[in-house]
């Protein structure tokens, strides 16, 4: 990327909040509208608002609301505070520390806890946590300390936190390179067809929906990130199956979008439509198992259950494991007891 002096007018100091490269297919589209489909909790009062006051710029110019974008401008919005999530406050919080050294620990986290601050999430994260508990953790490219990786809020398990610049390079290049491994368990509905498979698809934010991602194909060339993630049955459970996803990329949402994609998507997963009755009967009965399902995993089924990768400085490769959380689990057995009673 090209280095840029940003714009400062009235030679205030302006902080950029929101950085965005148009795709080349975009139509004329008006920038208050265009942005409320990237920027999470957007309003459109709010971008008029920013508008007016000088803070969007295209191609480094400040615009008004009813700029039309076009494909490949570039658009920034810049503000006179810092990005919250940049301002940074330890915060004495428990976490399941798994396994640490001088260069690194390894985390269990527990569903519901946000990794790093933003989109309206500024304290009780995973970096409040770290913060307070460690001095000086290296930032990564995103400018956020000890973070090789991320999950979900709602997605639990495992993640890996370096503690040294050296340790912070040498396991994001195993991501970047593929060299690391993860897998997670996750209840989808429906009975799946394959006993395993590989799903391959650029992922990409939707075009639509500003909090989803979706799998864009082949003839929509040039958009997304490619990504792949191979998937195994573990246990048939009626109208849901367990599946083992092992990734070979980590994309946002990954699992979340590529299992929507091929028609199974994870249980309870709001965001993506799977907290709805995808599959099974029109019984009440059944709605209200389901409903009972629901209320003991309220959240979308997917658990990071394994982690490995080559240590920085010994060069050992090391794996770790955990148990499927307790609501998840719940939900498993109430599964498989369903199943067992009823001619599915």
């Amino acid at each position: 990327m090209d280095d840029y002096t940003p714009i400062l007018p009235d030679e205030n100091n302006l902080y950029e909040h929101h950085a965005f490269t148009v795709d080349k297919g975009q139509a004329p589209l008006r920038i208050d509208k265009y942005l409320m489909n990237f920027v999470e909790n957007a309003t459109r009062n709010k971008i008029q608002a920013a508008a007016k006051e000088g803070s969007i710029f295209v191609n480094d110019v400040a615009i008004k609301s009813n700029y039309k974008v076009k494909p490949y401008d570039s658009i920034r919005v810049l503000l006179s505070h810092p990005p919250f999530e940049n301002l940074l406050v330890g915060e004495d919080i428990d976490i399941d520390v798994v396994y640490e050294d001088d260069d690194l620990l390894v985390v269990n986290k527990s569903p519901g806890m946000v990794v790093h601050p933003g989109h309206g999430n500024y304290s009780g994260t995973l970096i409040n946590a770290l913060i307070h508990r460690f001095d000086n953790l290296p930032n990564n490219s995103s400018e956020r300390p000890g973070l090789v990786h991320r999950i979900d809020k709602d997605t639990s398990g495992l993640l890996v936190v370096a503690k040294t610049e050296i340790a912070m390079a040498h396991l994001s290049a195993q991501f970047a390179n593929k060299t690391s491994e993860r897998e997670y368990v996750a209840i989808v509905w429906g009975n799946m067809k394959e006993e395993e498979g590989t799903i391959e698809g650029n992922i990409g934010r939707h075009p639509k929906n500003r909090l989803q991602n979706t799998v864009f194909l082949d003839d929509d060339e040039g958009k997304g990130k490619p990504a792949v993630t191979h998937y195994k049955v573990l246990e048939r459970l009626g109208y849901v199956t367990l599946v083992s996803c092992k990734l070979e990329t980590g994309r946002t949402h990954q699992i979340r979008v590529h299992m929507k994609h091929i028609g199974h998507t994870l249980f309870n997963d709001a965001r993506y439509g799977g907290e709805k009755i995808l599959k099974g009967t029109t019984f009440t009965k059944y709605k209200q198992f389901v409903d009972n399902c629901f209320k003991v995993l309220p959240r979308q089924a997917l658990h990071a259950k394994t982690l490995g990768f080559e240590h920085p400085t010994t060069g050992k490769f090391m794996q770790f494991d955990t148990e499927i959380p307790d609501d998840m689990q719940q939900c498993i057995e109430k599964w498989k007891s369903y199943s067992k009673h009823q001619e599915l």
